[in-house]
């Protein structure tokens, strides 16, 4: 029995349909990490919405692990990929297993900055003029990170600084910059750039005249990494996670629009309904490697 002209119709307006150019991906998934910074857990929310919804993957999950044990885990093969590996902070781990993933592209466009800094009202513009402020702590982020060990074991002896460093995780620490902020009271925190911390508030770097945060002082690069077989048996994912990239301002708003929805998820759904002119590249990389492997 011959299609009707309406049957055909159907047919021509479901291929065309957003989100089922992704067809052939039916039933694959994908682990991606969230070491819960606050630009990974953007990233890697996007990196979900954008598979799932444009490119056809059943499922990508969003795994939370910590920055000692992801290296391990998208070596071994219990995570695809992590999409926030900062050089050269992480050079060392990086090179612990080298020989077991695969790096890709960056996947942010501009220069990091890193270091203490301060809100703009202090008069401190130097590291070493912080012993002369009122601030009495160092808000700091997860011990495990480099920037940390840094400031613990380099930047404080390096100026005496008599200042409490205070450990924890990235939304806490944030959240008490907020409060402190909102009171103008005297303190310094852990920064770095990318972030929307730099859009929200009023800030200052510290210069560091002695050098001791060293290589740190220059810019980073980020990109990401998958387990070496991801390549071979996912040319998909791969092609879209080598193509993503970011430049500050994306970045910043995608991670605005997550702090509005209250939901990284949801957040991440918002921003790539507004900024389709930004993604549509990476998922035009992915539907190239998707006719290949075809």
């Amino acid at each position: 029995m011959k299609p009707t002209f309406l049957g055909l119709l159907l047919i021509i307006v479901g291929l065309l349909a957003p989100g089922c150019g992704g067809a052939g991906n039916s039933g694959k998934t994908l682990t991606v990490a969230d070491i819960g910074w606050t630009e990974n857990t953007a990233i890697a929310h996007l990196t979900k919405v954008l598979l799932e919804e444009r490119l056809g993957y059943e499922e990508v999950t969003v795994k939370t692990s910590d920055l000692d044990s992801v290296y391990d885990g998208v070596a071994e093969g219990d995570l695809d990929a992590f999409q926030d590996v900062w050089l050269p902070n992480q050079r060392d781990l990086l090179a612990s297993v080298r020989d077991d993933v695969e790096q890709l592209g960056f996947s942010y466009e501009g220069e990091t900055e890193q270091g203490i800094a301060v809100p703009a009202y202090m008069d401190a513009t130097s590291l070493d003029q912080l012993n002369d402020s009122k601030a009495d702590l160092i808000l700091g982020i997860e011990p495990g990170s480099v920037v940390m060990g840094k400031v613990y074991d380099e930047v404080m002896p390096a100026y005496g600084l008599r200042q409490e460093l205070v450990e924890a995780h990235t939304d806490g620490m944030l959240a008490e910059v907020e409060d402190r902020y909102r009171n103008r009271e005297e303190f310094a925190f852990v920064a770095w750039s990318p972030h929307w911390m730099n859009q929200r508030y009023d800030l200052r770097y510290l210069e560091d005249p002695k050098d001791a945060f060293g290589e740190l002082n220059n810019p980073a690069s980020i990109t990401t990494i998958v387990n070496k077989d991801l390549p071979q048996d996912d040319p998909v994912a791969t092609a879209f996670m080598d193509a993503l990239i970011l430049d500050e301002e994306q970045i910043g708003d995608l991670e605005s629009t997550i702090n509005e929805a209250g939901d990284p998820h949801e957040g991440a759904r918002r921003w790539a309904e507004e900024n389709s002119e930004v993604w549509q590249p990476w998922v035009e990389a992915a539907q190239d490697a998707q006719q290949e492997k075809s």
